[in-house]
């Protein structure tokens, strides 16, 4: 699964480490650029889904970088970062296709949630379309029966089956990892998917679940086999 690639061009370098840190850690790849020449050759060689720009930049200001955005790509969501705050670069801004604007200083949350709301209105935040199996499946050395939100394990004819329940959200995360199985799939996908794109709480409530549902599939919960961590990007399941 391929992660939502956001540019970042901010001169000021606090700020720019720190919306790479922010971002990073909520599993986005984040490509960073100091100037405006650098933000367009940046993306100009890589595919980006969304791009912060701060207005006021060295080489090129983030008005231009916009203009020049613009003429690549009609579609890609743009957000600009200003300090003055006054109206007439807001609407400046919009004027030459930007799709939302915040003022600095501004909070983490509202930084998120911004993000979260254009990639939602331009559909790139979404997972791939797939239909959960609904049928009983094999996951690691489990059958699963998503009718009966059970878990059923058998090793050998002999032995008795032992069955355990599941949630609707951790049978839900079964079945997601088992669509993709291999595949590294970030916090932000399998939120989207799990949770829905309206969700804007933390990832640390899909940790919790996570942590929750390997206590009941894994012999070493601390040392995993089957939902690998992937640190800094998500989770993987390993058949």
């Amino acid at each position: 699964m391929m992660q939502i690639k956001i540019l970042v061009a901010e001169d000021d370098t606090h700020i720019r480490l720190g919306l790479v840190d922010t971002l990073e850690s909520e599993g986005y790849l984040v490509l960073a650029a100091k100037d405006g020449k650098q933000a367009l050759q940046l993306y100009d060689n890589n595919m980006c889904d969304l791009v912060l720009l701060d207005i006021m930049m060295p080489e090129k200001s983030g008005y231009d970088v916009c203009r020049d955005i613009r003429t690549m790509d009609q579609d890609v969501p743009v957000i600009m970062l200003t300090a003055k705050g006054e109206e007439i670069d807001k609407v400046v801004g919009l004027e030459l296709g930007a799709d939302d604007y915040i003022t600095k200083p501004f909070g983490v949350h509202e930084l998120l949630a911004r993000i979260a709301a254009v990639l939602r209105r331009s559909k790139r935040s979404g997972p791939k379309e797939t239909g959960l199996c609904s049928e009983r499946f094999r996951f690691g050395k489990f059958e699963v029966d998503p009718k009966t939100y059970k878990l059923s394990k058998k090793e050998t004819k002999s032995q008795k089956e032992d069955t355990i329940d599941l949630s609707e959200r951790e049978l839900k995360l079964i079945q997601h990892f088992y669509a993709y199985k291999g595949e590294v799939l970030s916090r932000d996908n399998i939120l989207n998917t799990i949770w829905g794109i309206e969700y804007l709480g933390t990832t640390r409530t899909l940790d919790q679940h996570i942590a929750q549902l390997r206590k009941k599939i894994e012999k070493n919960p601390a040392n995993p086999d089957y939902i690998i961590t992937v640190h800094g990007v998500g989770y993987r399941y390993e058949p």
